[in-house]
């Protein structure tokens, strides 16, 4: 594989990649993502060989990716002079998928590991920048522009991070920028405790490091940020739509487990100009 360099964390990029590529190969995909069937091939030739190596089971993800782009669609549609902060990138293509005008400014950051595999995995892009940092160090902010309204994308990032660290990133951002959108996802608190349990995490070397049972709630850290509304994952209807039967099956048993059906949420936030 060629993801020699990448630690931890950084690993957990491959799985999500790899359901979107097999996505792809549905009749009917969910995300329709070509560049990530191509670069999955790349980096792990055989990434389909094998028992499970066409398990569509890893979809769910996929439909977080779908929810995610839905709503910054929408909000670039309304805001075509936006900056976009794609963190914790990873190899997602969405730049490529929404093809935002020229006069987005689009940022993808990551680990400079992550980064650097990116040069050599995707093809590059106008008005998209890379940005190799930790995204809690914030002075990668300063290579962003002010003054525009800002769309901020992080997906599969939140639990990873210290809540402190989630709450300097929010609040940050919100600073930083007159107008803007906050698009993110979290786990419980439940979820976060068992995490150094979870056999995937554990395979990767990683574990969550927050939780939320209420994620609106973050709302009240700045006086300026106003939750307004959550994505469905695990009972998605594009989930129960386009997916395998077998995988639908799994899904639909799993949701009747206390806690499951929610055991990720996708929730979008929004912060306006103080009025003078």
């Amino acid at each position: 594989m060629t993801d020699i360099g990448l630690l931890g964390v950084q690993k957990t990029l491959t799985p999500v990649l790899k359901a979107k590529a097999l996505d792809n190969r549905l009749p009917d995909p969910i995300l329709g993502d070509t560049y990530a069937e191509r670069v999955m091939r790349r980096l792990d030739p055989g990434y389909d060989r094998g028992r499970f190596g066409t398990s569509q089971l890893g979809l769910v993800a996929v439909v977080r990716s779908r929810a995610h782009d839905d709503w910054a669609r929408g909000f670039l549609a309304d805001h075509p002079d936006a900056v976009v902060l794609h963190l914790g990138c990873g190899l997602d293509a969405r730049a490529h998928r929404l093809d935002p005008p020229p006069t987005v400014d689009w940022y993808d950051l990551d680990h400079p590991a992550v980064i650097e595999l990116r040069r050599r995995l995707l093809p590059a892009r106008d008005h998209c920048t890379l940005i190799g940092s930790d995204v809690t160090d914030l002075t990668w902010l300063e290579r962003v522009p002010r003054g525009r309204p800002v769309l901020m994308v992080a997906e599969g990032l939140v639990p990873y991070l210290p809540e402190a660290d989630v709450r300097r990133l929010l609040t940050g951002v919100v600073d930083a920028f007159p107008e803007g959108q906050i698009q993110l996802d979290t786990v419980p608190v439940w979820a976060w405790r068992f995490s150094r349990w979870d056999p995937t995490l554990r395979r990767y070397d990683a574990r969550f490091h927050c939780g939320f049972d209420v994620p609106a709630a973050l709302a009240a850290w700045h006086p300026r940020l106003e939750y307004v509304d959550e994505a469905p994952m695990y009972d998605a209807p594009v989930l129960m739509a386009k997916a395998p039967a077998g995988v639908r099956r799994v899904y639909r048993l799993l949701n009747l487990l206390p806690g499951m059906r929610r055991s990720t949420r996708i929730v979008r936030f929004r912060f306006r100009e103080t009025p003078a």
